[in-house]
């Protein structure tokens, strides 16, 4: 759901801008380099981060560049990427404000409960949870019989 009104906002900033794309623009403005630097500040997969730079790429968001040691490609914002990320920041602050709210009026820290749903998620997603808890109800009515 934080997803999808961060969504709704971008829309409304006529922005073509997707909220998974966030966790690699913070990454990247933090000072990560690589695919395993912004995996290491976010709470998804290096899967789920490589497929993301994909698209960013494929949107002119980021480019890839050669390191030094020449094992490993850097990942860096493009002239398109860094326009975008001075829109987004002041968004995204007010966005951490309106999670600070939130978790006051809750009284729950929301975004750590988001962060270890999403490292589980990221474990086994939910379709496979349902058909593990349809297994484990099957098995249950046969033992019952």
């Amino acid at each position: 759901m934080v997803d999808q009104g961060a969504e709704e906002e971008y829309r409304a900033m006529s922005l073509s801008y997707r909220a998974r794309y966030t966790p690699v623009m913070r990454a990247l403005a933090a000072g990560a380099e690589t695919v395993t630097e912004i995996t290491a500040r976010s709470n998804l997969t290096q899967g789920a981060i490589s497929q993301t730079v994909r698209l960013m790429e494929a949107d002119d968001l980021v480019a890839r560049h050669g390191l030094e040691d020449g094992r490993k490609n850097g990942v860096h914002l493009t002239p398109r990427g860094q326009e975008l990320l001075k829109r987004l920041e002041p968004h995204w602050a007010i966005t951490f404000a309106a999670i600070d709210a939130l978790e006051k009026e809750i009284g729950h820290p929301l975004l750590e409960v988001l962060a270890k749903t999403a490292r589980a998620l990221e474990h086994q997603g939910f379709a496979a949870r349902l058909r593990a808890a349809a297994h484990h109800a099957n098995e249950d009515h046969v033992d019952a019989e």
